[in-house]
C-alpha cells in the first residue's frame, strides 16, 4: 500500500481499556435528553413455557469458581453477570426463572432456537446408539450430513471435511489453499476475524484479537467498509489495494483470499457493492483460491440467501462453516471441490472429533428444521422488519451512527459525533446493561467496541423484534 493511502486510513482510537469497561455516568446531548418521555417496553411476548425449578449454585458461587479454576482470559458480559440455566427457542432463563429475549444467539450460533426438539431428539437418539468411534470406521451419520450439506452449495463445491469449530475450519482452509497452490501468501481484509489459531490469528486483522507471536505470510487489504471506509461505497476503488498487495508485497502469486461476506466480530460490516467479484478475479489471476468464511453469515442467517457470498454473485473455491450449522454443538466444516480436496492426500490429516456421529446427526437435523420451519424466509421477513424499526431509532437518536446488516445479522453502531463518527464504547456498554435489566440480551462488536451485534435465533418473531427496539428506545431516552 502506498504511504499516502496508509496515511488516509489513520483514525483516532480509543484506549484499549475503554472498549471493555463502562464509565459510571453516561449522558446524551441535552437535545436528546429532553425528548418526550418514552414508556418502558411492555411485557415480553407471550410464550407458553415455564422453566424448570433451579436449585443449583448462585451466580456469585459460579463466578467465584470461574475466578479460581478457569483461565483469567475468560471474560463475562455485564456488570452483574447473567446466570443462564435454561433456554427455549429464542428465549433464555436465569436462575430466578426470569425470561430474556435472546437477540445474540450465543454469538450467532443458535440457529433453530435453543433446545429445538428435533435437534435434541437427533442428539439423544444418536448418543444412545453410538456416541463416538472414529472416522476410520464407517457410520452413516457423517456421510448423510455431508451429502445434505454439500447439496446446499453451488458449483462444484462437493467435498466436505468436518472440524469442531470455525477456527479449525479456517485453519484447515488456509492449509489446503497453500498446499493446492504451492504459494504461501494469504490476503485477508482489515477488521476481519477468522479465528485464534496460528494461521487464523494471522488472517485476523484486529490488534485486540492478536498476540505477539509469529504470524507469517498474511497481507491485510483495505476494508471495503461503506460506513468508515475511505472510499465509501465505491467497491472498485477499494479493490485496487488487493492488486497492489500482489504487485508489491508478494512474488506475484498468492495462495488465497479469505473474507466474510459480512464481518461479524468486526461489527456487522457489509462490503461495498462490486468489491467481492473484482477481488476474486484479481486473486485467481494471481494463482490463488478464494475462501468464503461463512462461520457467522452462513446457514440462512442473512435471509435473502442461504450463504452470505451468494448475495455478491460469486462462487468461492473453499467455504468454511460453523456456529449455526450445529445449533450450539461443536461442529465446523470445510467444503471445497474434489480437485482442491486432493491436496490433503499428500500426507495424513486427521481430526479425532471432527465429524463425530452426535454432532453430524445434529447438523443434519438443523438443515431439516431450517427447511421444515422456513427459517430462511423468516430470517428475511423478520430481519427486514427489525432493521426498518432500528432505522427509525437512528432517525430519532444522534447516538446511532449506522444501522446495517441483513436478515438476522444486524449491527447498530453508536457514536458520540455523527460527523466525526467518534466511537461510543462506554455508551454501548451502559445501554447493554440497561437493556439486560429490561429483558433483552444483545452482543457487542467492532474494533472500538461500539456496535450492537443483533444475531438472534432464526425463529425470532416480529413481536420479539418490537420488544428489542422498544427496550432500546426506552434505554436511549433515559441516557
Amino acid at each position: 500500500m502506498t504511504g499516502s493511502l496508509a496515511a488516509r486510513l489513520v483514525f483516532r482510537r480509543t484506549s484499549p481499556a475503554s472498549r471493555f469497561f463502562p464509565r459510571r455516568e453516561v449522558s446524551l446531548p441535552a437535545a436528546e435528553r429532553t425528548k418526550d418521555a418514552i414508556a418502558p417496553p411492555k411485557e415480553l411476548p407471550a410464550f407458553d413455557y415455564s422453566p424448570l425449578a433451579y436449585s443449583g449454585p448462585t451466580g456469585d458461587e459460579i463466578l467465584a469458581k470461574r475466578r479460581e479454576f478457569l483461565s483469567p482470559s475468560i471474560l463475562h458480559s455485564y456488570k452483574t453477570p447473567l446466570n443462564v440455566v435454561e433456554g427455549k427457542r429464542q428465549y433464555l432463563f436465569d436462575d430466578k426463572g426470569r425470561r430474556y429475549v435472546d437477540a445474540f444467539g450465543g454469538i450467532a450460533t443458535v440457529c433453530c432456537g435453543h433446545c429445538h426438539p428435533d435437534v435434541v431428539a437427533a442428539v439423544v437418539e444418536q448418543t444412545k446408539r453410538l456416541q463416538h468411534s472414529t472416522v476410520l470406521y464407517l457410520n452413516h451419520a457423517i456421510a448423510d450430513f455431508a451429502q445434505a450439506l454439500v447439496s446446499k452449495l453451488p458449483g462444484n463445491l462437493k467435498v466436505a471435511f468436518f472440524t469442531n469449530s470455525g477456527t479449525e475450519a479456517n485453519e484447515l482452509a488456509i492449509l489446503i489453499a497453500r498446499l493446492y497452490t504451492g504459494s504461501h501468501d494469504i490476503i485477508s481484509l482489515r477488521n476481519s476475524y477468522h479465528g485464534n489459531g496460528g494461521g487464523t490469528m494471522g488472517a485476523t486483522a484486529q490488534s485486540i484479537w492478536k498476540y505477539n507471536v509469529i504470524q507469517s505470510g498474511v497481507h491485510h487489504a483495505v476494508n471495503p467498509d461503506p460506513y468508515r471506509g475511505i472510499f465509501g461505497s465505491d467497491g472498485e476503488k477499494y479493490v485496487r489495494d488487493v492488486q497492489e498487495i500482489i504487485n508489491f508485497g508478494t512474488s506475484g502469486n498468492v495462495a488465497a483470499f479469505i473474507s466474510e461476506a459480512i464481518q461479524g466480530v468486526g461489527g456487522i460490516v457489509e462490503m461495498a457493492p462490486g468489491y467481492l467479484p473484482a477481488a476474486y478475479d484479481i486473486v485467481r489471476r494471481a494463482g490463488g483460491v478464494c475462501i468464503a468464511d461463512e462461520v457467522q453469515c452462513g446457514v440462512a442467517r442473512t435471509g435473502s440467501h442461504f450463504w452470505g457470498f451468494e448475495a455478491h454473485g460469486v462462487v468461492p473455491d473453499i467455504v468454511t462453516i460453523a456456529k449455526s450449522i450445529g445449533n450450539g454443538l461443536p461442529l465446523g466444516a470445510v467444503v471445497t471441490t474434489p480437485e482442491i480436496a486432493k491436496a490433503l492426500t499428500r500426507r495424513s490429516y486427521f481430526n479425532t472429533f471432527g465429524g463425530n456421529p452426535v454432532c453430524t446427526a445434529a447438523g443434519l437435523a438443523v438443515l431439516k428444521v431450517i427447511e421444515k420451519e422456513k427459517l430462511q424466509e423468516n430470517a428475511f421477513e423478520v430481519g427486514s422488519y427489525l432493521k426498518e424499526r432500528l432505522n427509525t431509532l437512528k432517525d430519532k437518536y444522534e447516538l446511532i451512527g449506522d444501522v446495517r446488516g441483513q436478515g438476522m445479522l444486524l449491527g447498530v453502531e453508536l457514536v458520540t459525533d455523527r460527523q466525526l463518527k467518534t466511537p461510543a464504547p462506554k455508551e454501548t456498554l451502559h445501554a447493554m446493561d440497561q437493556m439486560k435489566e429490561l429483558g433483552v440480551l444483545i452482543g457487542k462488536g467492532g474494533y472500538y467496541g461500539n456496535v450492537f451485534r443483533i444475531t438472534p435465533p432464526l425463529c425470532f418473531t416480529k413481536e420479539d423484534a418490537d420488544f428489542v427496539v422498544d427496550a432500546m428506545d426506552y434505554t436511549f431516552s433515559r441516557m
